[in-house]
């Protein structure tokens, strides 16, 4: 485990969350590189081992020099784990073929096995889709996703109504910053057009699937879509990642297919939707602080500026909560990003889109949802998010000082 200094004070990121993103492959797989200079191909990342022993058994990994090499992967935080946990003393770890760390070590850093060989060492910071910071959310959300939040009205149904309301604004308005911070990052690594590019595509992936599609989207860029009819295609971009996608539990309407199946017909219709998001930005009026929901969505026409935009950016192709998604978690911090003044606004009082049922259920039972002035709205679901990641992380903060 480490403690990270993130946008609103330190954060902790875990071995097991950098075992998931080695395991989903949520990196720059085309570029990733060894210490010693060498390009990499991920085969297959292994099993993971749950059990003592190298974290990954049986990977299949090819170096540059053309050598395919089957066997097992250690990762840790640092280099200098390796030594400090003693493996190059435990003949469990002599399969090992591949160190994987989060940060570059030092220059000069080796990992030698039994026999005193040297170990490739990838380090994988570099190469990362995200910011530290923003894994460390998403997996705090995706963690609360699937369970009833069992705290939220111990703790929060005795604050009054103004208190409850004012809390949730400032968690909201922390989600939104880190997400515009994390669009900043992206625009700046990719630039404005690719930057949609992989954006669109990851929140399309949903949460079980957005590490697949983020490598297609590296690997095919925006031109490449424009360039080819990929509506009648789309079993080859399928078979692309046909070994990573999670298809079980998954709905119809969130397959990976039916999803691919939309860009393409978005891109289609729409080759040139980054310059329209661009411009559609520049529309954007001043939301005043205080309006209601309600008021906010008469006063600017939602409803229609929500039909108008899905027809203008992507042909209508993506529609719904997933639509609402895009808006909240892409259109909306990207254009903030690229020098936008009035989102904030418009992504408070959003449709709320995808969100967790026992998030929207006590929203209804805290009163947050309820009437013509305060429908379900994007905003106030990711202030409670955000408060929950927040009691999450003090709480495991309280147990690592009690340990």
């Amino acid at each position: 485990m480490a403690e990270i200094q993130g946008l609103y004070g330190p954060f902790t990121f875990s071995e097991k969350l950098f075992q998931r993103i080695w395991l989903q492959g949520d990196f720059d797989r085309t570029l990733a590189t060894t210490t010693d200079g060498r390009r990499v191909r991920v085969l297959y990342p292994g099993k993971w081992n749950l059990l003592g022993g190298p974290d990954f058994k049986g990977a299949r990994i090819a170096f540059e020099n053309g050598e395919t090499r089957v066997g097992d992967v250690e990762l840790h935080l640092h280099a200098a784990d390796w030594v400090a946990h003693r493996h190059a003393q435990d003949p469990a770890y002599d399969g090992v073929i591949l160190h994987v760390v989060l940060f570059p070590p030092p220059a000069g850093t080796r990992t030698l096995g039994a026999d005193g060989c040297e170990i490739p060492v990838l380090p994988l910071l570099p190469w990362l889709h995200h910011d530290l910071e923003e894994y460390a959310a998403e997996a705090a959300v995706e963690q609360l996703a699937d369970r009833p939040a069992s705290r939220v009205l111990d703790e929060l149904g005795a604050l009054p109504a103004e208190a409850l309301a004012d809390l949730l604004r400032t968690h909201a308005r922390q989600r939104w910053e880190q997400k515009v911070h994390f669009a900043r990052l992206r625009v700046q690594r990719l630039g404005w057009e690719a930057a949609c590019h992989h954006t669109a595509l990851e929140i399309l992936g949903y949460r079980f699937n957005r590490a697949p599609m983020l490598r297609l989207a590296g690997q095919w860029p925006l031109a490449a879509w424009t360039a080819r009819d990929f509506a009648a295609g789309i079993e080859a971009l399928y078979a692309a990642e046909a070994d990573t996608w999670t298809v079980q539990g998954v709905r119809p309407a969130n397959h990976p297919r039916t999803r691919l199946r939309q860009y393409a017909a978005w891109v289609a219709a729409r080759p040139d939707w980054p310059a329209r998001l661009e411009r559609a930005g520049e529309a954007l009026g001043a939301i005043a602080e205080g309006l209601s929901t309600g008021d906010a969505r008469r006063t600017f026409g939602f409803t229609h500026r929500r039909a108008e935009l899905a027809g203008a950016i992507c042909a209508e192709a993506v529609s719904g909560t997933r639509f609402d998604n895009l808006v909240c978690d892409g259109f909306l911090p990207l254009l903030e990003a690229r020098g936008g003044r009035h989102g904030f606004g418009y992504w408070q009082h959003w449709f709320a889109g995808d969100m967790p049922p026992a998030v929207v259920a006590n929203l209804r039972t805290l009163g947050m949802f309820s009437g013509r002035h305060h429908p379900a709205r994007h905003g106030v679901a990711q202030g409670l998010l955000g408060w929950l990641i927040e009691t999450e992380r003090q709480s495991s903060a309280a147990e690592g000082r009690g340990a």
